[in-house]
């Protein structure tokens, strides 16, 4: 994602949905940049702060924020940065949001899940319906549409395969140490054995339907936008 964004030192970037900070904290150490990372989950922003803290980021701020109403005000941002958090929203509401807070000439970054190819009836009963209730999936196209509708041109964008539940992607996502708590606890816990099993058997039969998508615009400034 980052070879999309072309950030420079001192830039104003926004990170939404931060996490547990790994993102902010990276963009702030490789490319010199201040970081707002927000999310609206108070254990991850818990988290998060104590990451940044142990990273000694000065350059990170760990705020709560709902991207479907940002109390940021318009153009605040260089750099919007958003990894798997609009498809949970509103996301007509959000991607608005996300480039109004983005500055004329600036840069949107969205990281978010999609169907690969058109999932048959029981795949997605198996995954919106049993494992991810109430969340549905988009198509690469309706991707770009979204963020064409809220304003963003000369959108670039890659797509692959869902890695989240091998073992690399879940090593880069926990990292080492939850990935080897989170084990523990299955090893231990009969309960988390079963769970884990029921996810895992469900999982690998919708994995080769689901994908992401990387995409990244940029804002028009009142000049291209009259050029256009």
């Amino acid at each position: 994602m980052c070879h999309l964004a072309g950030f420079q030192p001192g830039q104003q970037v926004l990170d939404v949905g931060c996490g547990v900070a790994t993102t902010a904290v990276e963009i702030s150490r490789r490319f010199g940049c201040h970081v707002t990372a927000i999310d609206i989950d108070p254990l991850m922003l818990g988290r998060a702060t104590a990451n940044v803290q142990a990273a000694g980021a000065a350059n990170v701020t760990v705020a709560k924020a709902d991207v479907q109403a940002l109390e940021f005000p318009d153009a605040a941002f260089d750099r919007v940065v958003i990894e798997a958090v609009t498809m949970f929203v509103d996301r007509r509401r959000a991607a608005q949001e996300i480039v109004r807070v983005c500055r004329p000439g600036g840069r949107v970054l969205d990281h978010e899940f999609i169907y690969r190819r058109p999932p048959t009836t029981e795949i997605r009963r198996i995954f919106e319906g049993e494992v991810c209730p109430g969340i549905s999936f988009d198509t690469a196209d309706d991707w770009m549409l979204l963020y064409q509708h809220a304003g963003l041109t000369g959108i670039q964008h890659t797509t692959g395969p869902f890695a989240m539940m091998t073992p690399l992607g879940m090593v880069r996502d926990e990292g080492v140490g939850n990935l080897l708590a989170m084990l523990a606890r299955v090893a231990w816990r009969r309960a988390y054995r079963r769970k884990m099993a029921w996810l895992m058997s469900r999982m690998l039969r919708v994995m080769p339907y689901l994908g992401y998508i990387v995409l990244a615009g940029t804002k028009p400034t009142a000049q291209s936008s009259r050029a256009a």
